[in-house]
Formats: structure tokens, sequence, C-alpha cells
């Protein structure tokens, strides 16, 4: 008997290769969610975020995932994602310093998860959410630039 598995395949993205992914989405609404498979909080808005992201796709939203595991973590984090039906492709964070991937992304994040950061159709970081943060307050957000 054959058993397949279906991996979610995560693509790896450091400090250059985000800015990249920022700009390969100009035009379109984007939030940033930095996750990890171990971090409660993110495992509970990740759901959230993505019926958000199906609400309001056609108005040209689009949620990006990030994964901050570890490689030997792919795994599990495959699993989240499929679990979730979260959007494809997903990626994860590898940096070579934790702190100049951070800093790149915003020098006033600590690292702390979830994070979210939100770009506008121009590829402009407007807003950041760190921490567990109400969906009503990061769809009010969304919203005023859709």
């Amino acid at each position: 008997m054959l058993t397949f598995f279906l991996f979610f395949a995560l693509h790896t993205v450091d400090e250059s290769g985000f800015q990249k992914l920022v700009n390969s989405h100009k035009g379109k609404v984007v939030l940033y969610d930095f996750w990890a498979t171990w971090c409660t909080g993110c495992r509970e808005e990740m759901p959230k975020l993505i019926v958000l992201e199906n609400r309001l796709k056609a108005r040209g939203f689009e949620l990006v995932t990030v994964s901050a595991d570890d490689p030997e973590q792919d795994a599990e984090a495959d699993k989240v994602l499929k679990q979730f039906h979260a959007p494809e492709p997903g990626y994860r964070k590898q940096a070579v310093k934790d702190e100049r991937f951070i800093n790149a992304i915003d020098p006033q994040w600590s690292g702390a998860l979830p994070a979210l950061f939100l770009y506008d159709r121009n590829g402009r970081k407007v807003q950041s959410f760190i921490g567990e943060t109400d969906p009503r307050i990061i769809e009010a957000a969304v919203s005023k630039l859709l």
C-alpha cells in the first residue's frame, strides 16, 4: 500500500526575500502574519485571519503567513497550515541572524508572536499588530485600505 503525504511546501524567506515578497504583492492590501506552531495565540488567531481573507479577497486583500519555526518544525507548520486551509504559498523565516531579520521587518518589533504587519497597495507598511489582537481592530484597519 502506498501512502502519499501532501506537503504545503513552505518557501523560505530572509530579509531581502521579504522585501521582494512585499514588492511582488503591490496592488493588493496585504497582511503578513508571523506565527509559530508553539504559539497558542498564533494558532487561535490564524483561522480568524483566514476567514477575513476569504471575505475580503475579492476586494484586493491577501493574507501571507510566515512561520517563525525552525526548519525541523516544517512538517508541524505544514500540518497547521493545512488544518486551517491557509492561503498558499506559506513561508518560513530563514535568517542568519534573527535580530537582523526582525529589524528588517519592523525596527519597533521585538520578535514577539503573533505579529501582523499590514501593507497598503503601494507596498508600504501602514500598521503593526503585536500580540493577540481583536479581529475587529484588524478588519477595521484593512477595510480603510480597500
